[in-house]
């Protein structure tokens, strides 16, 4: 089968045939039928995660399961399934507290490995990593079954797969870690494909006013149509200043980083209001550091948390987001501005980089 291949960083994508073996016990293979195009495949490529290639990227994706190991009883043949770039043990004090997306129960093998340490794939006899050990820009994935969740099957494939990431991370950054309350003000920075459902999670919630800041107004045109109040473009002065001049003097209740940078890090601690919490949600580099004032935290009292794939629960919460797509409650028809073919996959790297896109979604045929 083909995949998707990182064999060196800075470098495009390459598309080779692999060998693939077939499921061992407690594993699944799937046929991919869509797979988002997300930042955080391109924290790979360009070297801001160093992992060890080659690899598969690809950790957003939908398909249908086509075959099962022994030991496999939750998903069948022919199920459509969402995947899960966490896997989840079941058994380790974070799944037993419901925190599934913590699960310690693994960390014995390497992540872009089976759970028995062994790869799936090969390039002429030599394992091929595989990203979350899925990696899912590929024709077809094996992986541990506890990473696939069964959803209905009336849900478009290319809905279900940005389900699996940007639109949990993002709604659930609202909905399940911070838990804004209706009413209560909001700042997002980052409109990509996470951030305009934080957006949407917080418009979900009742949030108001809910301001969104980019660079670029096209990313603030779509946090429009999905429901901001207020947009700030960060090229036109002060963000900090301008939240609170919206705020009455005070900062926002909550505000999220949907960028994960040094400088966005720090512009959702300081527009915070004395009381509120600022939550990170974008992953960094791992090199990053910030440089926050301790004594605002202090007197100000003011919360900063980490919210990691949104804080949701997989099994749990997938269907749920179905639910919430197909009854017209979260706009995914919008947030899907572009396709492409499995062969286009790096023309669908270089429109998120120049933001042209809120959502790149391959179809697989």
């Amino acid at each position: 089968m083909r995949a998707a291949v990182l064999t060196e960083i800075n470098t495009p994508l390459q598309i080779l045939d692999l060998d693939q073996e077939p499921p061992k016990g407690g594993e699944v293979r799937v046929r991919v039928k869509a797979a988002g195009v997300c930042m955080s495949d391109w924290h790979i490529m360009n070297g801001d995660w160093p992992l060890p290639l080659p690899m598969v990227l690809g950790h957003e994706a939908a398909g249908i399961v086509i075959e099962s190991g022994p030991g496999v009883d939750h998903v069948e043949t022919a199920d459509h399934v969402i995947f899960s770039f966490r896997p989840h043990c079941g058994r380790c004090r974070y799944c037993c507290s419901g925190q599934t997306v913590l699960c310690i129960g693994h960390n014995d093998t390497p992540r872009w490995r089976m759970h028995d340490g062994t790869a799936r794939v090969k390039l002429n006899g030599e394992p091929v990593n595989q990203m979350a050990r899925i990696g899912t820009f590929s024709e077809e994935v094996v992986c541990p079954a506890e990473q696939v969740v069964k959803i209905r099957d009336d849900l478009p494939f290319s809905h279900a797969a940005i389900i699996g990431c940007s639109v949990a991370t993002g709604i659930g950054a609202v909905i399940r870690h911070a838990r804004v309350p209706a009413g209560s003000s909001v700042l997002v920075i980052g409109c990509g494909g996470v951030g305009l459902n934080v957006v949407q999670g917080a418009r979900l919630a009742g949030a108001s006013p809910i301001i969104a800041c980019d660079l670029r107004d096209n990313k603030l045109d779509f946090a429009k149509r999905f429901g901001a109040t207020h947009t700030i473009n960060a090229t036109a002065g002060d963000v900090v200043e301008r939240v609170r001049a919206m705020t009455g003097g005070l900062g926002v209740d909550t505000a999220f980083d949907a960028i994960g940078s040094e400088q966005t890090a720090l512009q959702v601690i300081e527009a915070v209001a004395p009381g509120g919490r600022a939550v990170l949600v974008g992953i960094p580099a791992f090199a990053t550091r910030a440089p926050i004032n301790p004594s605002q935290i202090v007197y100000g009292e003011k919360v900063i948390s980490g919210t990691y794939y949104g804080s949701v629960r997989p099994d749990v919460d997938f269907p749920i987001l179905a639910d919430l797509d197909l009854e017209k409650k979260i706009n995914l028809d919008d947030l899907i501005s572009r396709t492409y073919r499995f062969e286009e996959i790096n023309e669908g790297f270089r429109a998120m980089l120049a933001g042209e896109v809120a959502r790149g979604v391959i179809i697989c045929d």
